[in-house]
């Protein structure tokens, strides 16, 4: 590994219990922000292709089946890249691990918006997809050594929120440069303020709190959970058998994995294919479809939010019951969505509110889940391995997606996505009463 990303060393503990609870204080808080506002950033990275897809699609005189080839090759590379940056990150540097990420995809989103054939486009977008995974594992590992188990639920909540930030507004300004400046402008731009913001990281991020003289997150906050998981975590292992013992036979892990399958293919599965639905089903411009996301992205800061907290309160640190309640009211609104008269402007923008609150509160919970029941030090690749699940579920709604809309409508895509939230919740139903 590149001595640039290795993780910073332990440093011995010589502060007073008031230094180490103001230090704690400050950087709790200052760790939280810049790991928000990276990942948001992200997503202007990644969302801005979405963003003004109909827009590309015209002027390049593409068919559906075009720009999913695109979003299969992106979320195939994506998972991968998440499983293996969930590994490389446990052992790194996050403010460098995620910095420089956000960076290159800064470079390769100004690339994108100069280019014209597909095959170029389809090759620079898998490279956004490799470095797309260079996103969140750093932030997964803040969130596990600087926020204890007891508190983790609401402080995982607001790090999710940084998607739906980074979602709302993405669509809005890459739709506005797109209408009026062309939808090249809609790539360029994004893709400076990513290069500007990964610069930044690398400068004010820091990395886990015994590498500043601080104690463990446990010991501060006395969190008898995390205690006992730190206990358990002390080991000699190798990567290979943290991996062998703790991810790859462990039943919970495989199940959250395949009902990632399924939270994802009704995620990426709006969130890409909404726009288009819109544009072409109910006749609004691009701006005001896109305006349906930024309501999608709303509801899920706010849904994200109470299924964190929820999980937290109301059920003690148990990730799952709130999982299933979130994936049914998924169920719901999109055959809200689907089955309902929906005529005005405000009656769609509900109903993608409704569909946002309750979407994103799975895909936060089953990977902070999977964070929980594997090895302490490896949350990174726990969560990166249910991610390339949930991707590969992703990947299903770019080309595979495209050609159900082609041969049966819209209904087709509307049964899926259904089909994908009843069955999601029933997969994880074995796990309530088992391992936390």
């Amino acid at each position: 590994m590149v001595n640039f990303f290795k993780a910073s060393p332990a440093r011995p503990v010589t502060k007073s219990a008031e230094e180490i609870d103001k230090d704690y204080a400050y950087w709790r808080i200052h760790m939280m922000a810049s790991i928000w506002l990276g990942y948001a950033i992200f997503y202007f990275t990644r969302n801005s292709y979405k963003s003004i897809m109909p827009a590309m699609l015209k002027d390049l005189d593409w068919q559906l089946s075009d720009v999913g080839i695109l979003s299969t090759i992106f979320y195939i590379v994506y998972g991968s890249s998440r499983f293996v940056g969930g590994i490389i990150s446990d052992k790194s540097n996050p403010r460098y691990f995620m910095g420089v990420g956000l960076i290159i995809t800064g470079i390769i989103n100004i690339a994108f918006g100069m280019s014209s054939s597909l095959l170029a486009l389809a090759i620079l977008w898998g490279l956004n997809a490799f470095f797309q995974g260079w996103g969140w594992p750093p932030c997964t590992k803040i969130l596990t050594t600087w926020y204890s188990r007891n508190e983790r639920g609401f402080w995982w909540a607001v790090c999710n929120t940084s998607h739906n930030v980074g979602g709302a507004i993405i669509p809005l300004l890459a739709g506005w440069l797109a209408i009026h400046y062309g939808w090249r402008y809609g790539m360029i731009i994004p893709g400076i303020i990513g290069i500007v913001a990964g610069i930044i990281l690398c400068i004010i991020m820091r990395d886990r709190p015994e590498s500043m003289g601080l104690p463990r997150v446990g010991e501060w906050r006395k969190d008898q959970l995390e205690l006992e998981q730190v206990k358990k975590s002390e080991s000699s292992l190798t990567t290979w058998q943290v991996l062998r013992r703790y991810v790859f036979t462990n039943k919970y892990i495989w199940l959250l994995a395949i009902s990632y399958v399924l939270v994802y293919v009704v995620r990426i599965g709006v969130n890409d294919w909404a726009n288009m639905y819109l544009v072409t089903e109910h006749g609004v411009d691009l701006l005001v479809a896109n305006s349906a996301i930024t309501m999608l992205e709303i509801g899920g800061f706010i849904g994200t939010i109470v299924a964190g907290w929820g999980s937290d309160k109301l059920f003690k640190g148990n990730r799952i019951p709130m999982n299933i309640i979130f994936m049914l009211g998924i169920m719901c609104s999109v055959g809200a969505l689907w089955l309902l008269p929906l005529s005005s402007k405000i009656a769609l923008g509900s109903v993608f509110f409704l569909i946002g609150f309750f979407i994103f509160g799975p895909q936060m919970l089953t990977g902070m889940a999977a964070a929980e029941v594997c090895h302490k030090e490896y949350a990174g690749t726990a969560t990166g391995f249910v991610g390339l699940f949930g991707y590969l579920g992703a990947a299903c709604t770019g080309l595979p997606l495209a050609m159900v809309i082609e041969t049966t409508s819209w209904n087709g895509f509307f049964i899926v996505m259904t089909a994908a939230s009843l069955l999601s919740a029933i997969l994880i139903v074995p796990i309530i009463g088992g391992k936390k």
